[in-house]
């Protein structure tokens, strides 16, 4: 028999087939130029798509190019370099290889044909600070906005006003035209938003990116407020915007989102007998959403006639209290959800996100169980100091719930399944 920790396992997998890019990618290429094709692009998905490009495009079809992944997520390739750079705060062999990615872009012909692959993680994998910015000062900015809980558009928003491989400025640069395939995690799968939108137009302005910082109360370096005046100055260019005529060449397909991946599985789970409440992409600060989840539990235990999932994707936020503490959004999600239906005697859950890393440790993330807290409390562990300390990874790895993937090489956000029985 089935157990619910194997429905819940198997529901996250077949999540991650539907965003597999071996399988989504082929469909999508486009037919080779007359000339050559460049591959430029980076995300935790880079190194699979590069291989579902190489595995499938014409063997005499010229094909060269670089992308640029998260550590230990390479492949071997053979037409395509990849080179692994630092996640979620950049490194310089991220910010080399965007270089020479755009170097490399600026010298393509109008015959040729610029294949850009993108999935998220790429606006810190493809971080290089414009000129007058430091790579230390631009870690610090990111750092300082992924603890203060600002969605992921709101930093990208900075971002694509600190960075030269963002916000439209790749596309800008090419004469070729511009095909980009594109891995959503973000909540509405704007390719503006995804990896900083390198092929995008931005609708952002140098202005938003300061309103931001000062609305968290941020303080940058001089160099980096220096040159967000510069461009509200209008001192320096803005990034392309839309409709502008130097965009008219690209064309940006997202091929695979948390919706894909919810959908999958909810068909799994109905072909095993289960009613599924499909919430769709979701935001919001990680704890308040486990509250409101655990409501709806409430409400469906009143009246429900055979099992009930509570499904979601998207990407939750965790404002940081305890720089000590470990984990993600995903098991700070779970545990939160764990001690607010606690009254509740059937709640099985599970929260990963699809790139198999939420937050600072290995894992993917973790499951509840109907037994999650006595067996915490018998071990020594007071749930409610874990969730306060941000340090619920310690909680799920005592227990041995953490749900550990290794590298998925996908990434289309959060998945969060809570299961009645």
């Amino acid at each position: 028999m089935t157990s619910q920790k194997d429905i819940l396992v198997a529901a996250f997998q077949a999540a991650l087939a539907a965003a597999n890019p071996l399988n989504i990618v082929p469909p999508h290429l486009p037919p080779p130029p007359k000339g050559r094709t460049l591959v430029v692009g980076g995300g935790k998905a880079a190194a699979a798509m590069a291989k579902a490009v190489e595995d499938n495009w014409p063997p005499a079809a010229p094909l060269s190019g670089l992308v640029v992944t998260r550590y230990q997520h390479s492949l071997p390739l053979t037409r395509i370099d990849v080179i692994e750079a630092s996640h979620p705060l950049p490194d310089g062999r991220g910010a080399e290889a965007a270089r020479q990615m755009l170097v490399a872009i600026q010298q393509l012909t109008e015959s040729d044909l610029l294949l850009v692959l993108l999935s998220g993680g790429g606006s810190s994998l493809l971080a290089l600070p414009v000129d007058g910015i430091t790579l230390n000062e631009l870690r610090a900015v990111t750092k300082a906005l992924l603890s203060c809980g600002a969605p992921i558009q709101e930093i990208n928003t900075v971002r694509k006003h600190l960075t030269r491989f963002s916000g439209g400025q790749v596309a800008a640069l090419s004469k070729a035209p511009v095909h980009a395939l594109i891995l959503s995690d973000v909540v509405g799968d704007d390719p503006t938003h995804i990896a900083s939108g390198p092929c995008a137009p931005d609708p952002s302005s140098y202005a938003d990116a300061l309103a931001l910082l000062q609305h968290y109360r941020l303080d940058p370096s001089l160099a980096v407020a220096a040159h967000l005046q510069y461009g509200i100055r209008g001192d320096i260019p803005d990034t392309p915007k839309p409709n502008e005529p130097v965009l008219h060449h690209v064309r940006n397909r997202v091929i695979a989102s948390a919706s894909t991946s919810l959908h999958a599985a909810q068909t799994w789970l109905e072909q095993q007998g289960v009613h599924v409440i499909n919430l769709g992409e979701i935001e919001g600060e990680a704890r308040d959403v486990a509250h409101a989840h655990a409501e709806m539990l409430r409400r469906q235990m009143a009246i429900m006639a055979k099992p009930v999932a509570l499904l979601s994707g998207g990407e939750t936020t965790v404002t940081v209290r305890n720089a000590h503490g470990h984990g993600g959004r995903n098991t700070e999600y779970l545990l939160a959800l764990g001690l607010a239906s606690q009254d509740l005697p059937r709640v099985w859950a599970i929260a990963c996100d699809t790139d198999g890393i939420d937050g600072t440790e290995e894992n993917a993330g973790a499951i509840w169980t109907p037994n999650t807290l006595l067996r915490a409390h018998a071990a020594g562990f007071n749930a409610v100091d874990c969730l306060e300390a941000n340090d619920a990874y310690a909680l799920f790895s005592l227990l041995d719930d953490l749900v550990i993937t290794g590298p998925t090489r996908t990434n289309v956000n959060d998945f969060r399944l809570a299961l009645i029985t």
